[in-house]
């Protein structure tokens, strides 16, 4: 009988990490979602425990902090934007097609957004640039991630000769401010903006558009 009870208890264990996981992972998806309407300072527990009907202590016991779950809601929100953006466009053939899927997936992420405030990285960076802390450098990290990964794909395009040799860094700088742009202009209800910022994309991107 010791030994059943013994063997079962790193099943039992397993079972619960598993779980706590996936508590963990639905809470910050969840903190991601307030995060782009009412900001990240809008994120806590008590709100989030009322909103998912789930009590203040269980949640301090997965994140233990608010800022361990603005922390949280960070990664959720990058998990994302990897997964519907990255991943899929690292299947086009290296070169301008791949540039052009990442930033054709970033303005439907922004016209069919994923979070009910849109991009979560834009309304983020917004809300704390000027906010010195681990939030603000979590935030800072990604984005600066992501310059250097667009960058070094428009690297490999011009490399392939089909992007014109501009500085890669500065045109990943452009690109991410158009579409941030765009994000703002969908949040004030600016269609007509968002068609104007894919355009001047296109067209940093040499690609004629109507």
């Amino acid at each position: 009988m010791a030994e059943t009870t013994s063997a079962s208890a790193p099943h039992v264990t397993d079972q619960r990490l598993v779980k706590g996981a996936r508590s963990r992972a639905s809470i910050a998806r969840h903190a991601a979602d307030v995060a782009t309407v009412e900001g990240l300072n809008g994120v806590s527990i008590g709100r989030l425990a009322t909103d998912l009907g789930i009590s203040k202590s269980g949640i301090a016991t997965l994140f233990g902090s608010k800022e361990a779950l603005q922390l949280a809601a960070v990664h959720a929100a990058r998990e994302v934007f990897v997964e519907q953006i990255i991943a899929p466009s690292l299947a086009e053939p290296r070169g301008v097609a791949r540039v052009r899927a990442l930033i054709d997936r970033w303005f439907d992420h922004i016209t069919e957004p994923a979070f009910p405030g849109g991009c979560f990285r834009t309304a983020a960076l917004i809300e704390f640039d000027s906010r010195p802390g681990p939030v603000r450098d979590a935030l800072a990290a990604d984005h600066e991630e992501w310059l250097v990964f667009l960058a070094g794909e428009i690297r490999k395009a011009q490399d392939m000769g089909e992007l014109p040799p501009v500085d890669p860094a500065t045109l990943a700088f452009e690109l991410d401010a158009v579409v941030s742009a765009a994000n703002m202009a969908r949040q004030l209800g600016s269609e007509a903006k968002v068609a104007t910022a894919r355009r001047i994309a296109g067209r940093l991107l040499g690609r004629a558009e109507s």
